[in-house]
């Protein structure tokens, strides 16, 4: 297939993710543009639009999508639209690269899965960045040699200063997890197969209610043990950690510690203070990467099943959390088009 010159890509959703998306889009990666923008908030997608030359605001999706000069969507609006938005996007054979999560639960991701078994070949790719993180490259790389030997066990660290006012204990696992979620599976190549949620003493820095830390176990069918500990009121700022536990050695990503600095008495280096700085590389490379795949008529990187997995995962992790217990995990057999 013959490349693109330039992809017209609408941004659907410019809250911080979106807003993000389209500078990055005007000013990081090469080959595409903001053809349009769309938010329900007219005055805020025309602000946005105003900052890119010839964008044009919209505050609804389709709209937006059938103009001609659009010729792909990414999706950062908030998840229980992105249902809509992808199905849209499938009747317009529009590719989309979609932030996670696909769909908030099992069920309507599989209706998105659906959607595109129907188009006979994949339109969408989900926007887990981890597996664009330089370090967790590394990693992945380093298990696949088989220097270290068989994976056993993997140890997530995932933490945040302060928990949005409008965060809630599920979405610790919907909204948080579900990145451990997706690079335990990535990285080990297994599907996770059972989760059990573990509740330590909430901390005092917790909001009421919020049961904060959470300590997460999943199962694979590989029979590897992969644990999370999600924390996101830890105070200090932002921290993504793992550590692979193989037989024959260990391997860890995410300490920080590029640069150390020694002054005025003291040693030490510093901590992001949120995802858009720690992972602001890998949303770089991730949409250079769809950019490039797309204009070559190519879909890569996670896809619908990776965001209905993880959805499914995510799904017993909240029984596990509300009810208590293993709970496993219910997948739907794997379709060809998926691999």
């Amino acid at each position: 297939m013959t490349e693109r010159a330039t992809l017209g890509v609408a941004v659907i959703g410019t809250g911080k993710m979106g807003a993000d998306h389209v500078r990055r889009l005007h000013e990081v990666v090469s080959g595409a543009r903001v053809s349009a923008v769309v938010d329900l908030d007219a005055e805020r997608a025309q602000q946005i639009a105003a900052r890119v030359e010839g964008c044009t605001a919209h505050t609804d999706p389709a709209s937006a999508m059938a103009a001609a000069d659009v010729d792909a969507v990414l999706i950062a609006s908030p998840g229980p639209a992105h249902e809509a938005a992808l199905l849209q996007a499938f009747e317009h054979d529009l590719p989309v690269l979609c932030e996670k999560p696909l769909t908030p639960d099992a069920a309507s991701a599989l209706r998105v899965m659906e959607a595109e078994q129907r188009l006979g070949r994949r339109r969408a790719q989900v926007g887990f960045m981890r597996r664009y993180d330089a370090e967790y490259m590394k990693l992945k790389f380093l298990l696949g040699t088989g220097q270290l030997g068989r994976p056993l066990m993997l140890h997530h660290r995932h933490r945040n200063a302060a928990s949005p006012p409008f965060f809630t204990s599920p979405m610790l696992i919907s909204d948080s997890v579900a990145h451990e979620a997706d690079v335990t599976r990535w990285l080990l190549g297994h599907e996770i197969t059972a989760v059990t949620v573990l509740r330590p003493t909430p901390s005092a820095n917790a909001p009421d209610d919020l049961q904060d830390p959470q300590f997460v176990v999943f199962e694979t069918d590989g029979g590897a043990l992969s644990d999370v500990e999600i924390f996101v009121n830890c105070g200090f700022g932002y921290q993504v950690q793992a550590e692979a536990v193989c037989e024959r050695g260990t391997a860890r990503v995410g300490d920080g510690h590029a640069m150390v600095t020694n002054m005025a008495g003291r040693w030490g280096g510093t901590i992001a203070q949120d995802f858009v700085e720690r992972f602001a590389d890998a949303y770089d490379r991730e949409i250079q990467a769809w950019v490039d795949a797309t204009r070559r008529g190519e879909v890569t990187g996670p896809g619908v099943w990776d965001g209905y997995a993880a959805a499914a995962v995510c799904e017993a992790g909240v029984r596990s959390l509300n009810e208590g217990g293993r709970v496993p995990v219910e997948l739907v057999e794997r379709p060809a088009l998926y691999g």
